[in-house]
């Protein structure tokens, strides 16, 4: 009697920052960052770690959100700059702790016409993104897509594209306060687009007073979560 073969599946936990609406020079990229979780990668330890430092702090089963920390938004509208500098940057060495990959699919919205434009745009960079990495995407045997349905339009060109690159493809429905490594697909595309910025000259004094300047965003942020980049 033969045992029945392992399954290998890789959680893909995605994320957005943008929109599919016209064009605003304040919002001028559609970014789509997709965190990978090898299911055979235990990070029970690491998730133990940030509940307990969540809980001694004040904040259990608290749903990390980057960009609000930053812009001192919603939850932490009445928090000191240390306290949320603290939150950000525990989800921030969480994220650099787990054994996990990234990979950002990035379109200019100045390119694109209308929303089908930035559709098949958006389509093309996911695609590119993962070939560029698809050695890694072909050792697994099933992949599972988290996404919290925020834009329907993303869930369908999602949809579409993994289920056209790999046969096996199931996408959940989640809440984003259920999965850390959703918080940390969150974290991430607010470092890439926080990059894209200070690239473009659009670096906010907030963000400049967060991170002090673009010079230690980029040595203390932004280099060190690259290294997880596929």
């Amino acid at each position: 009697m033969t045992s029945k073969k392992h399954e290998k599946i890789l959680s893909c936990f995605i994320d957005e920052t943008g929109d599919f609406g016209e064009y605003d020079a304040r919002c001028p990229y559609y970014m789509v960052t997709a965190v990978l979780h090898d299911q055979d990668e235990s990070i029970k330890k690491q998730l133990d770690g940030i509940e307990q430092y969540l809980n001694d702090l004040g904040y259990p089963h608290h749903a990390l959100h980057a960009g609000p920390l930053i812009r001192r938004e919603a939850d932490y509208e009445n928090m000191t700059m240390e306290e949320r500098k603290k939150l950000f940057n525990l989800l921030y060495n969480f994220a650099r702790k787990l054994p996990i990959h990234f990979i950002c699919a990035k379109v200019k919205k100045s390119e694109c016409r209308d929303s089908d434009e930035l559709d098949a745009k958006l389509t093309k960079a996911i695609m590119a993104a993962v070939s560029n990495s698809r050695e890694y995407w072909d050792s697994f045997d099933k992949i599972i897509i988290y996404y919290d349905n925020g834009q329907k339009a993303l869930k369908r060109v999602l949809n579409i594209t993994f289920n056209s690159l790999f046969s096996d493809v199931e996408v959940r429905k989640v809440q984003p306060a259920d999965y850390r490594l959703f918080q940390v697909a969150d974290l991430i595309c607010t470092l890439e687009l926080t990059l894209a910025k200070i690239e473009q000259g659009s670096f906010s004094k907030t963000e400049d007073a967060f991170f002090h300047g673009a010079h230690e965003f980029k040595k203390e942020y932004w280099r060190k979560i690259k290294t997880k980049e596929l």
